[in-house]
């Protein structure tokens, strides 16, 4: 086949929704948690078989909060997935989890169970700014859950931490920075804040609480991505850094437009040419595969040339970037004149070329949307422009067939 897979499993529970998750997440359903675990693995046994050939290389339980699904139900998810997919064994496992339920039993059971990697949701290390957002740990809880991942035996750690949090100055992020590095993970995850429409922060906001402003959120940025060089973590895409050997294999799946099944409600997938998602209903989801009924919320099949669209979306988040001969050889469009307007770019300072690969600088990745955005409309004209002369030609050809006597 030649590529590799990567599984998603959703886990859509937690113990409380924080005010700025826009994450399929639902709190006070544990009573379903057992029946999930027979849809979703019910799932996998209908679909493992499409994914003959294909070897799995990454599997990634997210959420809601994977540590609030319990290890023990963890542990049969991966029962399921190892025997019915051709899983590496040098293959990537990550669970999510939270400190307050990431204890030391629950961290054991999952290594064990075949995780080799754990993204602890860390977010602050300042208190009240969890509080500000309904986080349900303090920084005390993330120090105890590092100390027992450390002792599993938990060799790869990942922290995610947000910038823009309500109340969050440059020196309380500072502090939670600092506070992440002298915690040693392997990785980072650095998020700036979001305000989706619908959730409680988005009120908050709607009713006159002021956030951290784009220019204090810039200042912020622009300080983690060099304050994490230093320390040891090279930026790899716009919110990751890693100690090198550590960037996530999962996540560069999505960022490198590769295959990917996912399992769950609001789940996504890429694979077999087509993007398909999964409902984004507990009910429903867990009544159609138990069922028979249908589960599939939108499913679109997308050609090799549709997607090089996606490919500068995507290969752009990255500091690998893109190449002219990349380009050209995987969609057979002309490069030149996306090159001219990276050109631009670079002399304004977004975006830079080392051995033969554009990407975007730090600061071009501030204003990554709209830098792609144009990018993009420069792409469309040139795709308009390959193939007009080819429909002329087609519809030519047609004519004279029509033409022809019988």
């Amino acid at each position: 086949m030649g590529e590799s897979l990567g599984v998603y499993l959703h886990i859509p529970f937690c113990k409380a929704k924080c005010d700025y998750c826009d994450f399929y997440s639902l709190p006070d359903r544990e009573e379903l948690m057992d029946e999930y675990l027979k849809a979703i693995t019910t799932h996998i046994r209908e679909t493992a078989p499409l994914a003959k050939g294909w070897k799995v290389d990454t599997v990634y339980i997210g959420g809601g909060t994977p540590s609030a699904f319990g290890a023990k139900r963890i542990k049969a998810l991966l029962k399921e997935v190892r025997p019915r997919f051709d899983v590496a064994r040098d293959a990537e496992v990550t669970c999510e989890a939270n400190p307050e339920s990431a204890d030391l039993d629950f961290l054991r059971t999952v290594r064990r169970s075949g995780v080799n990697r754990i993204s602890l949701g860390m977010q602050s290390a300042c208190d009240g700014e969890l509080m500000a957002v309904h986080r349900l740990h303090d920084f005390e809880q993330v120090t105890k859950a590092v100390a027992a991942a450390g002792r599993a035996k938990v060799k790869n750690l990942s922290l995610d931490l947000i910038y823009g949090l309500p109340g969050q100055t440059m020196e309380s992020w500072q502090k939670s920075v600092e506070s992440a590095i002298a915690l040693k993970p392997q990785h980072l995850s650095c998020y700036g804040l979001k305000v989706e429409p619908g959730t409680p922060l988005d009120g908050r906001v709607i009713r006159g609480e002021v956030l951290p402003d784009d220019d204090l959120q810039a200042d912020m940025y622009l300080w983690m991505v060099e304050r994490l060089e230093k320390a040891g973590y090279p930026q790899y895409e716009i919110s990751n850094f890693a100690k090198p050997g550590f960037q996530s294999r999962h996540n560069l799946k999505y960022w490198m437009g590769k295959p990917y099944v996912g399992f769950g409600p609001g789940a996504h997938s890429d694979f077999g040419g087509r993007r398909y998602s999964f409902v984004r209903d507990l009910d429903k989801y867990m009544a159609g595969i138990l069922g028979g009924g249908a589960v599939i919320d939108s499913s679109e099949l997308v050609p090799r040339r549709e997607r090089c669209g996606e490919y500068l979306m995507l290969r752009l988040r990255t500091t690998r970037g893109i190449e002219e001969w990349e380009y050209r050889r995987e969609f057979s469009m002309n490069f030149d004149p996306l090159e001219q307007k990276l050109e631009e770019y670079e002399r304004q300072g977004w975006a830079v070329k080392q051995d033969r690969r554009w990407r975007l600088t730090p600061l071009g990745f501030l204003v990554s949307n709209q830098l792609i955005s144009d990018l993009l409309i420069l792409q469309e004209a040139g795709t308009l422009e390959t193939t007009l002369p080819r429909l002329r030609a087609e519809g030519k050809l047609l004519k004279e067939i029509r033409s022809q006597p019988d």
